[in-house]
């Protein structure tokens, strides 16, 4: 099998379609395009998300933090814990530990997300540094977002810019193979992406407002997400290419390893649905915010299908596959 993620229908069939016990108090269950689970504790919902890193080294700690507290932030809810099981390869420092764990410390303190737990250990059965992070958020009962809601006329509002993340791992974990083609100020750019992955703030000035669903964007990039979002909904879409914000230098990268940015891991990047009469709403206050946004496409009914528009080409959007960060570690 294919570095990655499992696809989607590998996923139905080996694990979704072998879970059949259920309880009354889980009210929402992760699916495809759906990263948390959702419980129910009387007043309040206790919303949860765990993933891993497992393409990035010099950067893990951060990373570990981000990657699925913005989970919980996708469903308009404040992270407040996160566990850590960190896996790390014979031949580990205790520096390297102090490195991963003064990160993890420094990111969770900027978001407001206390280390609550977890487990550490040195194995062979790793080669190099794997995290696995499970995140807790708590709201109010039924403050939950989901992309279910997504309806046809909605807008697809877009965060920062396409392939962020997956454009920092690269330049930090594999300088001497780009450093040839980019200039010292666009190393650095590079570089200060990875300290934008985090998208707390904008998930949270949206849920406030009330959206039709969002998605951090993650494996699979722009277009998984959009098809993600999609499937869960029932929908169409057409996503006009123009509009996705992209980096010159995410451009360079990618171009050089012959990678498609629309398919980059983009932690950093929230996919926002909104229904027309808050569009503006929700563009101007995470805006105001410092964030930068942009309308990237609309909803569609789902016999349009799942389009990118590029001037007058129309191509169909596909499932998301094996991240394309992977062809290049």
């Amino acid at each position: 099998m294919k570095k990655g993620k499992l696809d989607s229908e590998l996923l139905k069939e080996l694990v979704f379609n072998n879970i059949s016990f259920r309880r009354p108090e889980v009210t929402a269950r992760p699916g495809i395009g759906e990263d948390c689970a959702v419980v129910d504790f009387g007043e309040y919902e206790c919303v949860l998300s765990t993933d891993p890193i497992t393409g990035a080294v010099n950067e893990i700690g951060r990373l570990a933090i981000h990657i699925s507290c913005n989970d919980i932030a996708s469903n308009g809810v404040e992270p407040l814990g996160i566990l850590l099981s960190c896996m790390l390869p014979v031949g580990t420092t205790k520096e390297d530990i102090d490195q991963i764990m003064k990160q993890a410390a420094s990111e969770a303190s900027k978001i407001g997300v206390e280390i609550i737990g977890g487990h550490t250990e040195i194995t062979d059965t790793v080669n190099k540094p794997v995290i696995v992070s499970t995140a807790i958020g708590r709201g109010l009962k039924g403050s939950s977002q989901s992309a279910r809601n997504m309806k046809p006329g909605d807008y697809i509002l877009m965060t920062k810019q396409a392939g962020m993340e997956g454009t920092g791992i690269i330049v930090s974990d594999h300088l001497d193979r780009v450093k040839h083609i980019l200039t010292p100020d666009e190393v650095q750019e590079a570089l200060k992406m990875l300290d934008q992955v985090s998208v707390v703030k904008e998930g949270l000035i949206a849920g406030e407002i009330g959206t039709s669903g969002m998605h951090d964007i993650t494996e699979g990039g722009v277009l998984g997400s959009v098809w993600e979002m999609c499937e869960v909904s029932d929908t169409g879409a057409e996503i006009w290419k123009e509009k996705i914000p992209v980096s010159e230098v995410t451009k360079k990268i990618c171009e050089h390893f012959n990678i498609d940015w629309l398919r980059l891991i983009s932690s950093g990047c929230m996919m926002i649905v909104v229904s027309p009469d808050k569009k503006d709403l929700i563009i101007n206050r995470i805006q105001e915010s410092g964030i930068s946004i942009s309308c990237i496409g609309i909803v569609r009914d789902k016999s349009f299908g799942r389009m990118l528009v590029d001037g007058d080409k129309k191509t169909e959007i596909r499932p998301p596959d094996s991240d394309e960060l992977y062809k290049v570690i």
